[in-house]
């Protein structure tokens, strides 16, 4: 099969049909996959599935769909290559990634302001422009994710039916995860983004990389990776980025401390539960 997108669902698909035992080809249109994440989480999952047998194909453009008896033929142009080439497979799946169907709401009849992309413009407390019309969820275009539409919705019910005028969603600090193979999750600034952000002067990077002890009679040793991003004298917790099994499981704990404003002493303080994987992040030096 041809999977063509380079985001959560494009990896995640590449990497169950490839365990599934699909040859498996990704087309993606720059040179690596998941590109808002953390190089280290990018670079880890790229190499991994190149060893997996997923046959990434960079900076390829499919450019022409045919249907060839019961497989479909694929034209594809590649920044690499002069000429154009094809593939014939059993299935495509295109994951590029989706934009608003705004268009068949009529807003304009009512007013309801959207941006140049379509999406429905709403200030932190979810207001549109017009008065008691409110917008949430991937429509407002700020973090495309189930849980946070979910979030945002009762955050808005409590505001209007519950007694509470001020809540709101704070949309900093919203763990993620890919269900990639291994997992990743992530939570706050990139190292890049806290970089540019901070300064690199201010601050300090904790990494760790091994293998989990899942793995160690198995023949296929899946990596583990861990990075702690830290700003300032106290070391507090900018940026968590995770790679490996319970990645989904580990990162919702650890959300909730970094939403409390953990630093690094906070996790050391933590007495490590052996043997996990998880310890890593409370012994981490």
């Amino acid at each position: 099969m041809v999977i063509v997108g380079a985001g959560y669902i494009a990896v995640e698909f590449a990497g169950i049909f490839n365990a599934l035992g699909s040859e498996t080809h990704l087309f993606i249109r720059h040179d690596q996959f998941l590109r808002p994440f953390d190089s280290m989480v990018r670079e880890t999952i790229m190499d991994t599935y190149t060893q997996d047998g997923i046959k990434i194909h960079k900076k390829t453009n499919a450019t022409r769909l045919e249907k060839v008896g019961e497989k479909i033929r694929v034209t594809y142009k590649s920044e690499y290559e002069e000429s154009e080439s094809s593939i014939e497979v059993d299935t495509v799946i295109w994951a590029i990634g989706r934009q608003p169907e705004t268009d068949r709401l009529n807003l304009d009849r009512c007013g309801v302001a959207v941006n140049e992309k379509k999406y429905v413009i709403a200030d932190e407390y979810q207001n549109t422009n017009v008065e008691n019309i409110y917008s949430l969820g991937d429509v407002v275009g700020k973090i495309e994710l189930t849980p946070v539409a979910i979030a945002a919705g009762r955050k808005l019910a409590d505001r209007l039916f519950g007694g509470k005028p001020e809540a709101k969603l704070d949309y900093h600090l919203v763990p993620s995860v890919v269900f990639a193979h291994p997992e990743v999750g992530n939570i706050g600034y990139t190292e890049e983004e806290a970089e540019k952000k901070f300064g690199r002067e201010s601050l300090k990077v904790y990494k760790s990389s091994f293998t989990a002890m899942y793995y160690a009679m198995l023949e296929h040793k899946a990596p583990t990776k861990y990075k702690i991003i830290c700003q300032g004298p106290d070391e507090k917790v900018v940026g968590l980025h995770i790679i490996g099994m319970g990645s989904a499981e580990i990162l919702q704990g650890f959300g909730v401390a970094m939403k409390m404003g953990a630093t690094k002493a906070d996790f050391d303080s933590c007495v490590a539960i052996h043997p996990t994987s998880a310890e890593e992040l409370v012994t981490m030096k």
